[in-house]
């Protein structure tokens, strides 16, 4: 079951780019959108390969309901949203590319950190997952899992490092699939983000007696020296 689990999370990461980057194009003929998958491939791999092995405890909340016990009604809504907003940011920039042409693109050199960002940003992601076996799709406070306070590796600079990768991941690429108009929509997501670090640490503090000490410590949400 466990392996079934690792190869249907790569499967599954792969197919949501591919689908909504080929099917609005109306194109396979797309090399920058075959060079994402590959980097998609190999990013989900490693993260299944390092992050999941010994901590199948978080691999069975990744795999929960975006909708459980516990959660406040805020990531109820708050939730359904994001997803809808990236897979509406994927959808976009094939569109914008093959049809709409609103912003342009960039060349090759802002294209090529669109590409790093994007790949940095799964890094990060990545990493705060191996770091904090709390981390569950939704918010909620984990008492059956004895949830304590993470706070080493990248959460040592920022307290929520999993958004901040998630929002590089969403500017670098539209960048790198050549949408200036995809970037300037990825502040639709981004922006539920925030809202979503405002809900959750409410939840935290309520819920986790270290936290507001943790939080005088590290002071920036998502981004170091702005916020």
């Amino acid at each position: 079951m466990f392996s079934f689990k690792i190869i249907g999370g790569i499967f599954y990461s792969v197919a949501i780019f591919a689908i909504l980057l080929f099917l609005p194009a109306g194109t396979l003929h797309w090399w920058r959108a075959w060079v994402l998958l590959g980097v998609v491939l190999l990013s989900a791999t490693a993260t299944m390969l390092t992050v999941f092995p010994g901590n199948e405890g978080l691999l069975d909340e990744r795999y929960k309901s975006p909708f459980q016990k516990g959660q406040p009604l805020a990531d109820k809504i708050i939730t359904p949203l994001l997803v809808a907003a990236f897979a509406g940011l994927l959808a976009f920039i094939p569109l914008d590319v093959f049809r709409f042409h609103l912003l342009g693109g960039p060349g090759i050199i802002v294209s090529s950190a669109g590409l790093i960002l994007f790949a940095a940003g799964w890094w990060l992601m990545t990493l705060s997952l191996k770091r904090n076996t709390f981390a569950a799709p939704v918010i909620k406070y984990q008492e059956e899992r004895n949830q304590i306070v993470i706070d080493s590796g990248p959460y040592a600079i920022v307290r929520h490092p999993m958004y901040t990768g998630g929002a590089l991941l969403m500017v670098g690429l539209p960048l790198w699939l050549q949408s200036y108009a995809g970037a300037l929509l990825a502040i639709v997501p981004i922006t539920l983000l925030a809202v979503r670090i405002v809900f959750e640490e409410r939840l935290l503090r309520r819920e986790l007696k270290a936290y507001d000490a943790y939080a005088s410590r590290v002071r920036y949400r998502l981004i170091p020296l702005l916020w």
